[in-house]
């Protein structure tokens, strides 16, 4: 018999959907920062593509991606008020402090902030913070949604090639 995910549980599918979208971040968030356990520092830091991406690297970008829409966009402070990054590029960079445990607690605060953040707001209200323009929270769940889902995908493919080696 196939291990479903969480989000086929009957109380997800039967959840008003923003309970559902919630739920399906709160997946993509968790295995995103789950993609880092079990690794050395060197292998969660070591480059195997040609871009800047590291399975470090990744968790870390999914920290500036949580505070760029879920606290830039809702409370609309500029990113420089936040002490993020310029660019998404830019949130790929490690420092020397940057470890696991530090990059995952990170994120793991990050998700909270987001969650604290939006509790109170329904899918259709608007978010004024982002650079596009004023965007309803539906769209911005279903982005986020969509860009942790590709970087779980990143992550399988760089775990797996670690794996391999």
């Amino acid at each position: 018999m196939p291990s479903y995910p969480p989000t086929f549980a009957e109380q997800v599918v039967a959840q008003p959907a923003q309970a559902q979208f919630e739920a399906f971040l709160d997946e993509h968030r968790s295995a995103l920062n789950g993609c880092l356990d079990g690794l050395t520092e060197e292998q969660a830091r070591r480059s195997l593509v040609a871009s800047k991406t590291t399975l470090l690297g990744l968790v870390k970008h999914a920290t500036f991606v949580e505070k760029v829409w879920f606290d830039e966009a809702v409370t609309c402070r500029s990113r420089a008020e936040l002490g993020l990054p310029a660019t998404p590029d830019e949130s790929f960079d490690l420092g020397h402090d940057d470890t696991i445990a530090s990059v995952q607690q990170a994120h793991r605060e990050a998700c909270e902030a987001s969650r604290q953040a939006t509790s109170s707001l329904g899918l259709d209200d608007i978010l004024h913070g982002n650079r596009r323009g004023p965007l309803p929270l539906r769209w911005v769940y279903l982005h986020v949604l969509r860009e942790l889902a590709q970087h779980c995908g990143h992550a399988d493919i760089l775990r797996e090639q670690l794996i391999d080696e």
